[in-house]
């Protein structure tokens, strides 16, 4: 879709360890309201010939955030559980780390070069990253995620869901939740449906938590041309 001179494309994966793979271009904008999402992101980007990459971390809230004109961006946004244990996740809330030394070819991570995936290789490309041991996945905080929690302690399964994630499981309904209802204001559900519908208390509710999470009131997410994009908002 095009938003404002923001191209972006998307699409799901079957792979358990892969939220969603996207893509985009910018031009004619240098900025976009980031919204909140609980998911972290391997990002690749091309400016003016230069390419560039970093580990995004998941963003606890919604915020203006530069862009960068006539720039390629390809990312791949992981699932819930799923980390690099060489980058904490918990120290990347609302923050990034870099990655050095990225070419058009290959970049840096953990001590090796690695070819530069792409849209349609990010499967292989995470196989391979799982295979070295460079990608791990909890499986008690996917599955507590999911709705099936294991027998384990409630303490034992925040504190994992912190490591893995680095957000509590509080913040982490209240983020899907923005987000969903977020989808649906755009898709055209009128307000109260969507407060009965994901379990706001009222009104008033769901206006906080879309202006903290979206960074947009119900009014504006209807707006077909809104004055500053978003960033990528999907149906789950």
């Amino acid at each position: 879709m095009t938003r404002m001179g923001l191209e972006v494309q998307s699409r799901s994966s079957d792979s358990p360890y892969i939220e969603r793979v996207w893509r985009s271009h910018s031009s004619d904008v240098d900025r976009m309201t980031s919204i909140a999402t609980a998911h972290w992101d391997l990002v690749f980007w091309e400016h003016r010939g230069q390419v560039s990459a970093s580990v995004q971390g998941p963003e606890s809230g919604a915020g203006p955030a530069p862009v960068p004109e006539d720039t390629t961006f390809f990312g791949i946004s992981f699932s819930l559980g799923t980390s690099m244990p060489h980058v904490p996740i918990n120290q990347l809330v609302d923050g990034f780390a870099e990655i050095p030394d990225a070419t058009h070819r290959s970049f840096w991570l953990k001590g090796s070069a690695w070819r530069l995936p792409d849209y349609d290789n990010a499967e292989a490309f995470v196989q391979r990253l799982v295979r070295e041991d460079v990608l791990v996945r909890d499986p008690i905080v996917a599955a507590v995620l999911r709705g099936t929690p294991p027998d384990v302690s409630e303490r034992t399964i925040q504190r994992r869901c912190v490591a893995a994630t680095g957000l509590t499981r509080g913040a982490i309904r209240q983020i899907n939740r923005a987000r969903q209802a977020a989808v649906l204001i755009q898709e055209g559900v009128p307000a109260q449906d969507v407060i009965h519908r994901l379990g706001y208390f009222d009104q008033p509710h769901l206006a906080r938590s879309l202006t903290r999470y979206i960074g947009r009131t119900a009014t504006q997410l209807s707006d077909r041309d809104p004055s500053e994009p978003l960033s990528l908002l999907y149906k789950t």
